[in-house]
């Protein structure tokens, strides 16, 4: 088992943490700071080299030490933006194939119609290749088929014509 020692972190923040304004033209020396201070164990080797590149460095081992912090949380926040930004994309994609796939898959509703019967309608229904909702006594035309199922109705947008 390693020897471990506390080593003694000072970190700052704001003090109101949910001001995130920073358009203000006050100097950012002047702003209040609360310290915070946070206690680990490390390694004794860690320690030993925190200790030295601070002194390399020299810095104190605590502003070190809070500079690694700041930036290993910008760029894990970074890569989480990044990771977030694909996932989005990749869900964009699926769903776009998905689609692709469905309107490719789903028969057509006028497959293996031979005619078509203009009426009027008695009750509601809606046209089958469009989904506009057909009301009683509108003009539609009934798809004849030699198929089993039930009656299906078009409107007259829908109805095949020569043009």
């Amino acid at each position: 088992m390693s020897r471990c020692d506390t080593l003694y972190l000072v970190v700052t923040q704001k003090e109101n943490p949910e001001e995130t304004d920073l358009s203000e033209t006050e100097n950012v020396a002047e702003r209040p700071k609360k310290e915070r201070v946070i206690h680990t164990r490390v390694p004794a080797v860690l320690e030993a080299e925190l200790k030295r590149f601070a002194e390399n460095l020299r810095v104190p081992v605590s502003n070190l030490v809070r500079t690694i912090l700041e930036d290993a949380v910008a760029v894990a926040d970074r890569a989480t933006d990044k990771v977030e930004q694909r996932l989005r994309t990749a869900a964009q994609q699926l769903h776009e194939e998905r689609e692709k796939v469905r309107k490719s898959i789903a028969s057509d509703p006028l497959e293996g119609v031979y005619a078509f019967q203009a009426l009027v309608i008695n009750s509601g229904d809606e046209c089958a290749k469009c989904h506009a909702a057909i009301e009683a006594g509108d003009e539609v035309h009934l798809a004849l088929s030699d198929r089993p199922g039930p009656r299906t109705f078009v409107c007259a947008d829908c109805v095949p014509s020569k043009k």
